[in-house]
């Protein structure tokens, strides 16, 4: 079995890294179509507007001939894992594979290409111990594996796809989880990395690392991050079952015009729409940007990300979290920077970092992948310890609002609306 991990790992790696490459591609492509159209002036703005409709549209379109490749997939990895729900069909790969292209590159839908490569993964970790015969326990525990996988290639985070695997999906640490999951997730990294490099995620100049006594600031910041990840889970909820409640509105007709939303906003400012890894480098590089125009993408990003989500086209969580806590981080500066001039500024990088985690924590409540996660895509430990500190504050202040984690909402969510999937069967 660790043997089929190892063969596992290569192909959720290929085609991790393919999903990858080709959605950089179709992200400059929507870049350019955004540039063209505005040299065109009149009604050329129209042209991104017409192309994220239309992308989104055919991914809705997928997600409906394909139930399983709509919204994130981990919920559904989660499902497996707990006897829930039968392993995904091959057919989710090509469905997430393009869905994804469709939905997060030319669409620009505020959305994560984590859920995709990570569902991807799972499949193709099923459907190894399925061509094995493997025994139930084993194909639940190899998919549960190969998701890790697919989260450490979409991320470049081989230790964070481990940590992944063992306390967001089995919650549990046993010899073959943790010798599956890093055999199929050394492996997996190596082979996406011969197709997009080895190099970290994010570009981070030196962080030095904050003295003991700004500690403080940093707790403080974590509450007050984890109070909008609390906003940030209910507004997914809220968006989701607005959605479904119009039903008397055809399914494609509403996916289109959160489409064409998108699209809108896409043709105004670039940096408001896609998955945010352009806008968190930018941000992590110094790029300068104003209050207003910091708080303005802050806003659109925040009801632009679960309106994303609702429309059910292929996509995740994770990487729009991030980006959100990037920015959280620069407001953040800003404020401390009206307090005590000169020390936002030199805190402002720490606290993006530390806002990354501690946004992703406070909503999916895996405090270890977060911290771990955020460290390995910048290739940076100087702010371990009020990274840890914050994440601390992002698990309590959900607790204590009764937030629970976002994907056993999901997965409830996905259960009782009995998807078109069979149930788990208890043969091996």
């Amino acid at each position: 079995m660790t043997l089929l991990a190892v063969l596992a790992g290569v192909l959720a790696g290929a085609a991790g890294g393919a999903f990858r490459w080709l959605l950089v591609q179709a992200n400059q492509l929507r870049l350019d179509v955004v540039t063209w159209s505005h040299d065109l002036g009149g009604a050329g703005w129209l042209i991104p507007v017409v192309m994220s409709t239309a992308a989104a549209v055919v991914a809705g379109l997928i997600a409906t001939k394909v139930p399983l490749a709509a919204g994130s997939g981990i919920q559904h990895v989660e499902a497996v894992q707990r006897g829930e729900a039968e392993a995904a069909p091959l057919s989710v790969l090509p469905a997430r594979f393009v869905g994804g292209l469709l939905s997060i590159g030319l669409g620009g839908m505020v959305l994560g290409r984590e859920g995709p490569t990570v569902h991807m993964g799972a499949t193709i970790g099923a459907w190894c111990g399925k061509a094995a015969r493997a025994t139930v326990d084993e194909i639940q525990t190899m998919q549960s594996a190969l998701a890790g996988a697919g989260l450490a290639v979409a991320f470049n985070a081989p230790i964070a796809g481990t940590l992944f695997c063992l306390e967001e999906i089995t919650h549990k640490i046993r010899v073959r989880y943790v010798v599956w999951t890093m055999a199929s997730v050394a492996v997996a990294v190596m082979t996406s990395r011969l197709i997009l490099g080895d190099r970290a995620d994010f570009h981070v100049p030196a962080i030095a690392e904050p003295a003991f006594s700004k500690l403080p600031i940093f707790a403080v910041f974590g509450v007050v991050v984890a109070v909008f990840g609390v906003l940030y889970n209910r507004l997914i909820l809220v968006l989701l079952a607005w959605f479904d409640d119009l039903h008397r509105i055809p399914p494609l007709l509403k996916i289109g015009v959160i489409g064409a939303l998108i699209g809108v906003a896409l043709t105004s400012d670039a940096t408001l729409v896609g998955g945010g890894d352009d806008l968190t480098q930018a941000l992590l590089t110094g790029q300068q940007l104003t209050f207003v125009g910091v708080a303005v993408i802050v806003v659109v990003r925040f009801i632009a990300g679960p309106l994303s989500y609702a429309a059910g086209t292929p996509g995740g969580l994770f990487a729009p979290m991030l980006a959100l806590g990037a920015l959280f981080g620069l407001v953040a500066g800003h404020i401390v920077d009206l307090i005590s001039p000169g020390v936002g500024t030199e805190l402002a990088p720490a606290l993006m970092l530390v806002g990354m985690a501690t946004m992703f924590t406070s909503v999916v409540r895996a405090p270890l992948t977060g911290a771990i996660l955020v460290m390995e895509m910048c290739a940076s430990t100087a702010v371990a310890v009020p990274l840890l500190a914050a994440s601390v504050t992002a698990v309590i202040v959900p607790q204590l609002l009764g937030s629970r984690p976002v994907y056993d909402l999901l997965r409830e969510r996905m259960l009782a609306a009995r998807i078109s999937f069979p149930p788990a069967s208890s043969e091996s």
